[in-house]
């Protein structure tokens, strides 16, 4: 009889042997075991263990069996005649596994055995439960330790897990180790850090694709896939300047679930890695060890207004692509514009800047002055941290003396440069400042496009988050902007508001010299034209949005359940977390509530939206922010209809009771402000949107689908992916122009972005165990692209329209 058959009646089916007490399994603890002689055996002959857990409905397990001796084979029984069994793991591996959604409360039966009858020795049994799989977050779905809890636990072998600036350890991830709760093992490591000095980490192994994840003080929190210095690798690399003393917690953990090998760990000290590109060369790269006699060589500090010479030559740092190269560093402030310098008589400069959040800046030559052997940089310092500025050579060997100055940039005006000679008028191309308004006119001769259109070419030096107007009139042509970024990306424009002039309005979103092909719409048109780049406020929809505390929030989190659900990691820190990025952003009304846990009741939250709402005005955004469970029932048959096409109801889980979507919009149907925000991270969230996101002025963020379930996004020790990501985006990631104002399409355009990065590949399913994978749900209702969610505090932001 094969094991198939034996599953319905298996506990009938042990004969002989001695009785043995039923061991109980606990969830993340390692079960070991021993088939021998005396064991009960199943009537086809194989010797057999029982172990038993407590499961209930929804609850997701992970049972895997190894053994060295022997051919593990698993089977499971339980309530409802549940039944199922596993002989193989994954291809070409003996060991046993099983991943369950169990279907009701009650004990279950976990039977090892063996695929041959006879066969004996030891073995080791696994199960992760009760959440403790997979990092869903439907019913019973989704404990998790964080990673900072799991630093002791995974201590290697006398290590200590004590990373020592300098120094490599050499480790390796197995199948004992600690394992994240989406799957993936991982090992703990700490070092002291000091404020202001920067450190870098790379994970480097020829086994598993690495991925490295740091959490320290000053809100420290990186997490880094692939080095960014290296195309292709599967190394992971984090550089950062701490912003406090304390210790950095460092796990080595891989990108995917279960992979297991050797590694290094390296921590460096004193200067960063350049691993970014330079500029279409890609020269920047990991060289040899600076020699710190050199000045500059070992990121020596300067400040604003001060000038140092130095030399470039032998003993010095080298660039992977063989210049030389010396480091300082510079304590920058956010919004800070600096006027960067570096110059030599005796080889060609190369400047460029790096800094927090992955900031970089480059130039060779000054753009200001023809035949320069001068590099300059204009840079608006993104935000608070240490910077390093690279003194080095456009070319490889080059040495000789320099320069290199660091001046206020707030005072920087670019010098016109003469027009290019395609044409004879003042308007045939050329330089152009923010306020200039040029005359020209197309005409046979001119330059011309692949499509036969005849244009010119203007440029302008433009500052992240300054708002511009760029208008081309014309009454011989149809006037056409083709706007190019400093980086290459273009925005075109046919029709202004006249339908044959052209107007382009937009925040630029990132410092650098602009360029505007001044054309027409059909090839060949001529004639005279007006163009002018003036400074803009924008449409009246966003010049009228009032910054300040105007965000009326109600935040809640709930971890711990109790009896109702299974616990939750982070969920109460997504709140808690929300509600300091707001405050520290200067947004959050003091009116705003933050639930958590046993506070998160049904009264408690709505009795916090009749308070906020009674207080929030037309002039106000609102949010409602929940992370924790989402569930979903199945209604009445008179509920099926347009809204509830699947006649099924979803609802966010409180502690003690759920809040549904119809009552949901009940609530929010008592809002009278400018805009309202939903925002839950659950399961079957996207339910919501039918009900609520249906009246102006409100928008939706879900994550997940409305019968998928969500997952606990524990590499960034966050209670979801979209908690996490939202708090940055409205900390100031979603601000894709740098207006200081986020946009209801920059932050969907942020989060999609994000979502598309990190969450592509992470599964979900259905109540009934269909599976697919977790997607972002964004509906913004009646919201247009740009209406404004929230204005920033400006905090030396370049504001819009200004200089």
């Amino acid at each position: 009889m094969s094991k198939s058959l034996l599953m319905a009646t298996v506990a009938l089916a042990l004969v002989g042997g001695t009785a043995h007490a039923q061991q109980r399994l606990q969830p993340g603890a390692p079960a070991y075991g021993d088939l021998r002689q005396g064991d009960e055996q199943l009537d086809s002959g194989e010797f057999v263990d029982t172990w038993t857990f407590q499961g209930r409905a929804g609850d997701r397990v992970s049972l895997s069996m190894s053994s060295g001796d022997f051919d593990p084979y698993l089977l499971i029984n339980g309530p409802g005649d549940f039944s199922d069994e596993n002989d193989d793991g994954q291809d070409g591996d003996t060991s046993a596994a099983l991943d369950l959604r169990l279907p009701a409360d009650g004990t279950y039966r976990v039977m090892a055995t063996s695929y041959e009858p006879g066969e004996s020795g030891r073995y080791t049994l696994d199960f992760q439960g009760g959440g403790g799989f997979g990092g869903g977050r439907g019913p019973g779905v989704g404990v998790g330790g964080s990673i900072a809890d799991r630093i002791g636990a995974s201590a290697r072998r006398g290590q200590n897990n004590v990373l020592q600036p300098g120094a490599t350890v050499r480790e390796a991830l197995e199948r004992s180790d600690s394992r994240l709760s989406t799957g993936e093992y991982a090992d703990g490591w700490r070092f002291r850090a000091r404020r202001g000095q920067t450190y870098t980490l790379t994970l480097q192994s020829g086994d598993f694709d690495a991925y490295l994840v740091a959490r320290g003080p000053g809100g420290l929190s990186e997490d880094n896939d692939d080095d960014p210095g290296s195309r292709g690798s599967t190394d992971s690399a984090i550089t950062f300047t701490a912003a406090a003393d304390g210790e950095v917690q460092v796990s080595a953990t891989t990108f995917e679930a279960g992979e297991t090998g050797s590694y290094s760990l390296t921590l460096e000290e004193g200067g960063q890695v350049y691993a970014e590109e330079r500029g279409s060369n890609g020269r920047y790269g990991r060289g040899p060890q600076p020699d710190r006699s050199q000045p500059g060589s070992s990121g020596a500090p300067i400040r604003v207004g001060e000038t140092r010479d130095g030399r470039l030559g032998q003993g010095a740092r080298t660039l992977s692509s063989g210049e030389y190269v010396n480091t300082f560093t510079l304590r920058g402030r956010r919004g800070q514009e600096l006027d960067l310098r570096l110059s030599s008589g005796e080889f060609d400069p190369y400047l460029q800047i790096n800094g927090p959040g992955g900031f970089s800046a480059f130039n060779d030559d000054d753009a200001d002055a023809q035949d320069s052997r001068e590099s300059r940089l204009i840079v608006t310092l993104p935000a608070d941290g240490t910077y390093e500025i690279a003194a080095t050579s456009y070319e490889a060997g080059e040495s000789g003396r320099y320069q290199l100055s660091v001046g206020d940039g707030s005072s920087y005006r670019p010098q016109p440069m003469p027009n290019a000679p395609r044409g004879q008028g003042p308007g045939d191309g050329g330089s152009l400042r923010i306020g200039d308004t040029v005359g020209g006119a197309l005409q046979a001769g001119d330059d011309t496009l692949d499509s036969g259109e005849y244009v010119d070419t203007f440029t302008f030096q433009g500052r992240r988050g300054q708002r511009v107007a760029a208008e081309l009139t014309s009454s011989a042509f149809d006037a056409y902007i083709m706007l190019t970024t400093p980086s290459g990306n273009q925005i075109e424009n046919d029709d202004g508001d006249d339908g044959t002039n052209s107007r382009l309005d937009t925040a630029l979103a990132e410092d650098g010299e602009y360029t505007v092909a001044v054309t027409s719409y059909e090839a060949g048109e001529t004639g005279s034209y007006r163009f002018s780049v003036m400074p803009s406020q924008g449409s009246p929809r966003q010049a009228s949005v009032p910054g300040g505390p105007r965000v009326y929030a109600i935040m809640v989190g709930v971890s711990e359940y109790g009896d109702v659900q299974s616990d939750l990691p982070y969920t109460d820190d997504d709140a808690l977390k929300l509600a300091e990025t707001l405050r520290r952003e200067g947004v959050l009304n003091p009116a705003s509530v933050t639930l958590t846990n046993a506070q998160a009741t049904v009264a408690s939250v709505e009795s916090a939206f009749r308070r906020v709402a009674q207080q929030a005005g037309p002039d106000d955004m609102f949010m409602f922010f929940f992370s924790g469970h989402g569930s979903q029932t199945d209604g009445e048959v008179s509920q099926v209809s347009a809204i509830e096409p699947d006649g099924r109801s979803e609802g966010i889980v409180l502690s003690d009771g759920e809040i549904s979507d119809r009552e949901m919009a009940r609530l929010f149907g008592t809002l009278r402000t400018r805009l309202s925000l939903l925002v839950l991270d659950s399961c079957f969230s996207g339910g919501f949107a039918r009900n609520v996101v249906d009246r102006p002025g409100v928008m939706g963020l879900f994550s997940s689908e409305e019968d998928l379930t969500s997952a606990v996004a524990d590499k960034f020790e966050a209670g979801g992916y979209l908690a996490h990501f939202l708090r940055a985006g409205l900390s100031g990631e979603a601000d894709g122009d740098g207006d200081t104002m986020v946009t209801a399409g920059e932050l969907a355009t942020y989060l999609r972005r994000e979502f598309t990065t990190e969450v592509a590949g992470v599964e979900a399913e259905t109540s009934e165990g269909q599976r697919n994978y977790q997607n972002l749900v964004i509906d913004r209702g009646g919201v247009q692209i740009d209406d404004v969610v929230i204005r920033l505090a400006d905090n030396g932001r370049m504001g819009a329209g200004s200089h």
